[in-house]
């Protein structure tokens, strides 16, 4: 059994590793996806061996949460959680506005005898601020610590708590220890609420952009309707979709959404009294509305343009075209490139890694000015714990995925896999089937008459077929035609499209020797195709493609399915893995840079040359969140692409 569940809790890369990594140890599940984007695990497994309920429970052992219930709807579940989330960070705002302006003596707090009060009520502030604003990244930092893992709350938990903790040191005994020895000493509870304030203040806008990326997929789930008009015994009735059962009559106008699949049992529009037409341009691909008469299928999602039809179900729910397109979206926005298995695996030893550093840079500050550089050890520590961010890194795949992905949807490309849009972009060898691929089939042709008919005659080739095989050509992929047709209509058809590689008359073992030979030859073999003749070729191509109203066969084999009679997605296909693709390499190189340059900027390095400048620990966590918002937002960029 496969299933998409939500997942509650997790903040970063490591987080979604952990939660995978312990997913695949449970006896029973046999695969698992997670995904820190869309905040959801796709598992394979066996409900003879594991329940949900038992999933759940080990997940929750480390400190996330499954929504396995029914009634619960993950929609409000996340909005309630972002309110929560938006009001922390307001009152967090609130609090370190406060400790700042006090720190700056700009509210003189002061008794009648001049004693300042500066540091104590600071204090108080700074404690309620990490208590209720940054209570999360302490009990997660537990959790993990408690099993032997670490995150990003981690890293929040532990620089807050040392700034928190040495400022309370030297508010109370600061110049016992320090000034008996002559060294000046300072308090940092600005830094320890500005910590949780920027962190929080950067996941907010992170959520935020996050959701813009799911777009797409809300536009599919906007296509189902909410309501249906149910005739029983010639009586209207509107009823919600899911009180919709297989073989009830459905009347639906001009104008709404079909809530079903069906058959045409009636139609009728202003031009004809036995045929309505209706839009499926959101299924399909094809702008002109079909004409529809009794016996004709229906699906769900699409809209009559004018006239108004009754139909008996035949798909409902999840089992409608539409619901399978939904699905096969998530499942690929949830799968995983290639590339994003090593950031998983990085993001493990990522945190431990950064830990590790700071510890060096405090001992090495520490070893080289002794107690009098204590205070800057400990504030370079803090600095390096803050700045570090393994988001960027495991946002880099997911966000340019998710957006590549919705976007191909939006162009009527199915992309069921996300591995197939990295290994697209490698493809300079294009196996493509002729009849049904290319061409489309004459149904009205008398062949009883094979000899006299011009090529048009017998078939005719797909809109845009031409201009999108030169195009490919011109990025250079070498394409080869592959028919079982006869030689003197495949070269037809070949030179007419200008396809250099051709051959006629070939079986299924042909057209798959054709794709095991340019893979020896060291090709990236991508294969289109529609029918059963198709599969096996299919199936040993680098990339499989199949055409919508192609055999279900071919479908189900295939990597991604291009909808409707447009040749032009073939081509979008390409240019969507390209773009996606360098998207992908521009948010990782970003976010090593980042890390690359800020980790030692933190941890004080241009002291050694003379140069009297570090970050500290209220800009580490301000450059921090930024990172995390930036790779989304570039991400995003694709939807204008």
């Amino acid at each position: 059994m496969k299933r998409i569940i939500p997942v509650i809790g997790m903040a970063c890369s490591a987080c979604s590793a952990n939660v995978e990594r312990n997913l695949l140890t449970i006896k029973g599940i046999s695969s698992a996806n997670v995904s820190l984007l869309n905040r959801t695990a796709t598992i394979e497994f066996d409900p003879a061996i594991v329940s949900l309920q038992e999933i759940k429970e080990k997940i929750s052992d480390i400190g996330y949460d499954l929504v396995i219930e029914d009634n619960k709807s993950i929609t409000e579940i996340t909005k309630t959680q972002f309110e929560r989330l938006k009001r922390k960070t307001i009152i967090s705002w609130c609090f370190s506005i406060t400790i700042m302006c006090i720190s700056m003596n700009w509210i003189p707090l002061k008794d009648t005898n001049s004693t300042t009060f500066t540091n104590q009520i600071s204090l108080i502030l700074a404690l309620l601020n990490l208590v209720y604003c940054g209570s999360s990244f302490y009990k997660s930092a537990l959790i993990q610590l408690r099993h032997g893992t670490a995150n990003m709350d981690s890293l929040v938990a532990i620089s807050t708590f040392i700034a928190f903790a040495f400022s309370c040191f030297n508010t109370f005994f600061g110049d016992v220890f320090w000034g008996n020895r002559g060294i000046e000493w300072n308090t940092y509870f600005d830094a320890s609420a500005m910590i949780v304030t920027f962190v929080l203040t950067g996941r907010c806008l992170e959520e935020k952009a996050k959701d813009s990326t799911a777009s797409s997929i809300r536009q599919l789930i906007g296509l189902q309707p909410k309501t249906a008009h149910l005739v029983d015994n010639g009586k209207i009735t509107d009823v919600p979709i899911s009180t919709i059962q297989k073989s009830d009559i459905i009347e639906v106008k001009a104008g709404e959404k079909i809530p079903v699949d069906g058959v045409v049992i009636e139609a009728e529009s202003f031009m004809t009294k036995d045929a309505a037409y209706v839009d499926e341009a959101m299924i399909t691909g094809e702008p002109t509305p079909a004409k529809k008469i009794i016996g004709n299928k229906v699906l769900a999602g699409t809209i009559p343009s004018q006239g108004k039809l009754r139909l008996k179900a035949q798909e409902i729910g999840e089992t409608t075209a539409l619901a399978n397109i939904i699905r096969l979206v998530q499942e690929a926005q949830n799968s995983k490139a290639p590339v994003q298995r090593i950031v998983d695996k990085a993001a493990l030893i990522f945190v431990p890694t950064i830990g590790a550093i700071a510890l060096l840079t405090f001992m090495l500050w520490w070893i080289i000015g002794g107690n009098t550089l204590l205070p800057q050890a400990i504030l370079s520590a803090i600095s390096v714990l803050v700045i570090a961010c393994p988001c960027a890194m495991g946002l880099a795949t997911p966000t340019a995925l998710m957006v590549g992905i919705g976007k191909a949807a939006q162009k009527n490309i199915l992309i069921r896999d996300a591995a197939a849009i990295e290994s697209m972009k490698k493809v300079n060898a294009l196996v493509i089937d002729k009849t049904g691929t290319i061409t489309i089939p004459n149904k009205n042709i008398d062949f009883t008459k094979d000899d006299n008919l011009a090529f048009e005659d017998r078939e005719s080739l797909k809109p845009n077929a031409i201009e999108s095989i030169q195009a490919l050509q011109k990025e250079g992929i070498d394409i080869y035609l592959m028919s079982g047709d006869k030689e003197d209509a495949v070269k037809y058809w070949a030179q007419k499209i200008g396809i250099k590689h051709y051959q006629s008359k070939v079986k299924p073992i042909d057209k798959q020797n054709l794709v095991h030979q340019l893979q020896q030859e060291g090709k990236c073999v991508a294969m289109v195709g529609d029918g059963i003749n198709d599969t096996q070729a299919l199936a040993s191509a680098n990339v499989s493609i199949a055409i919508g109203s192609g055999t279900d066969v071919a479908i189900d084999i295939a990597q991604i399915t291009l909808m409707g009679n447009n040749l032009l997605t073939l081509y979008k296909a390409f240019s969507i893995s390209k773009k996606t693709v360098n998207m992908i390499w521009q948010n990782l190189f970003w976010a090593f840079i980042y890390n690359l340059i800020c980790i030692p900027l933190a941890a004080g390095i241009l002291y050694i040359f003379g140069i009297n400048f570090q970050i500290t620990p209220i800009w580490a966590s301000a450059l921090m969140a930024c990172s995390s918002i930036s790779v989304v937002l570039n991400s995003m960029r694709l939807k204008l692409a």
